[in-house]
């Protein structure tokens, strides 16, 4: 059942962190916002399913490294919903390249997404929230290994390590318009490891964990919704990660 609320999850359309969120959302009530880039058919499935949950579902394309496109999804979400209460940043990229053949080219693809259009889109609809007599909030989604990062993902981490610089700056220069607006970000570790990644390495992983074993994105979703709902927490970086942040392991 409906609760009057709308959240927008970027990266939504795939089966991944991002419809796990939008699924969590929606049973909560909220009306959903799917977006996706390129993924048209599994965005569709994706609000067919969160239709289930009895809520009002749409769909739709940008790619949010283009402020154009980005200024057109929100006016595109307004004009369909009316308002929009979440915004959970989900879209990212990553690519795994030894640090002797990155490239320039690899290291704005990463930035494009992870950094520029999580700030593009923080931007356009935190202004939109700093509007509306009750606020917003904003979950980013970062990584946990931003602070302690492993090999072979040198375009990547920097581009996570610059949503937590965001989140900071929006939490404070739109709690500043609007202190009903609050910025938070979650930082994951191990919640999906990829299905062709070696055993041992998968291993490695989890053993890396103090909970020794993987998550999901189910800890995602649910981190998302504290968030959302406490509303005493702004400008936090909230690591969901089994421990990984606070353990060195031998």
């Amino acid at each position: 059942m409906s609760n009057g609320r709308v959240v927008l999850v970027t990266g939504s359309g795939k089966r991944r962190v991002g419809s796990v969120v939008a699924d969590a959302l929606a049973r909560r009530g909220y009306a959903v916002a799917v977006h996706f880039r390129t993924s048209e058919a599994e965005a569709e499935q994706t609000a067919a399913e969160l239709r289930t949950h009895g809520v009002d579902v749409a769909t739709f394309q940008a790619d949010l490294a283009d402020e154009t496109a980005v200024r057109r999804l929100v006016s595109e979400v307004l004009a369909r919903f009316g308002r929009i209460d979440v915004l959970v940043n989900c879209a990212a990229v990553w690519q795994s390249k030894p640090l002797e053949d990155v490239t320039a080219a690899d290291v704005r693809f990463h930035f494009d997404t992870n950094a520029l259009g999580t700030f593009l889109m923080g931007q356009h609809v935190g202004l939109q929230m700093v509007k509306q007599a009750d606020g917003g909030a904003i979950v980013n989604i970062g990584d946990w290994a931003e602070v302690r990062p492993y090999r072979n993902y040198a375009a990547y981490f920097p581009s996570k390590g610059a949503v937590t610089a965001i989140t900071k700056t929006l939490a404070v220069e739109l709690g500043t318009r609007n202190p009903k607006v609050r910025v938070n970000q979650i930082s994951p570790g191990p919640v999906m490891l990829p299905p062709d990644l070696p055993e041992a390495e998968k291993r490695e992983a989890i053993d890396a964990t103090l909970v020794k074993r993987e998550g999901s994105p189910a800890n995602v979703a649910a981190a998302v919704l504290s968030l959302v709902e406490n509303d005493f927490i702004t400008g936090a970086v909230l690591p969901v990660d089994g421990g990984r942040t606070v353990y060195a392991p031998d």
